[in-house]
């Protein structure tokens, strides 16, 4: 399923994803803040863990009575990623400082009652995947910002990946039983993608987003010329937590020797 956003986003708290009608399996809210210079916003649930994640600007978090946290970031291309954790039954404050910021925020239900965490840049674990195989043709940025090995105690993961210029990513192509929501942005603006999931192609450009259900392979391309960044956000499923992906049968011979990919004679 997509979701084509092809306006600037409004002032304030856009829903993406609602946790609600057809979008109800996928076990988690999802939607974009922007606010102006000095403008904050309140964020308050008896029931949900939530996470903010900064993709530009400057601004600041407080946390009940902690704080104020700048948190700074030029461009979501080239810069790693603050973002906040919170359990339920924290009142979080976010604010712009003297330019316009952009949050993605995500939540869903989780019981736990676990320490708050900001995760700064340097934590984020950066990797260049796929170098060295399939000719290159696969090379991208992966950015983990949690997982299970960091944040065992939450019901999310989220993570980002650069796209490179006219290369794949998602690759070879993979599913998990997991529900998932990729959120894209490009570089310049009018650039574009494609990808596939399950058996459906649809066209990716700025700000779509796209649902990723059980057992359905994503594979991505980023057109040539232009790069391609998105988020990516798991739910946990209950006594079956996000790890292991599956490759699919019919495309697991493309991790082996290179030679056997087929090249053009010169």
């Amino acid at each position: 399923m997509q979701f084509q956003h092809k306006s600037p986003f409004n002032r304030g708290y856009t829903p993406l994803v609602p946790r609600s009608g057809a979008t109800a399996d996928m076990l988690m809210d999802f939607g974009v803040l922007r606010l102006l210079p000095g403008e904050t916003y309140e964020s308050y649930s008896e029931t949900d863990e939530r996470l903010w994640l900064l993709s530009q600007g400057k601004g600041f978090f407080t946390i009940d009575k902690e704080g104020p946290f700048e948190v700074s970031r030029p461009n979501l291309f080239d810069y790693s990623p603050w973002c906040l954790s919170v359990p339920a039954k924290r009142r979080v404050r976010i604010g712009a400082q003297d330019q316009a910021s952009e949050f993605y925020c995500a939540a869903t239900d989780n019981p736990r009652d676990f320490e708050v965490k900001l995760y700064p840049p340097e934590a984020c674990r950066s990797e260049f995947r796929g170098e060295g195989t399939l000719r290159e043709t696969s090379t991208r940025i992966v950015r983990t910002i949690f997982d299970d090995t960091n944040r065992p105690e939450s019901n999310l993961v989220i993570g980002e990946v650069i796209g490179v210029p006219g290369k794949w990513s998602s690759y070879p192509p993979h599913h998990h039983p997991q529900p998932e929501i990729y959120h894209y942005r490009f570089l310049p603006s009018q650039g574009f993608g494609l990808t596939a999931i399950g058996d459906t192609p649809y066209i990716i450009r700025d700000k779509d987003t796209i649902l990723i259900r059980d057992g359905e392979d994503h594979p991505q391309v980023t057109a040539p010329g232009y790069a391609m960044w998105y988020l990516w956000v798991i739910r946990h499923l209950e006594n079956n937590r996000y790890g292991p992906q599956y490759v699919t049968e019919a495309h697991q011979w493309v991790s082996g020797p290179e030679e056997r990919i087929w090249q053009p004679k010169h």
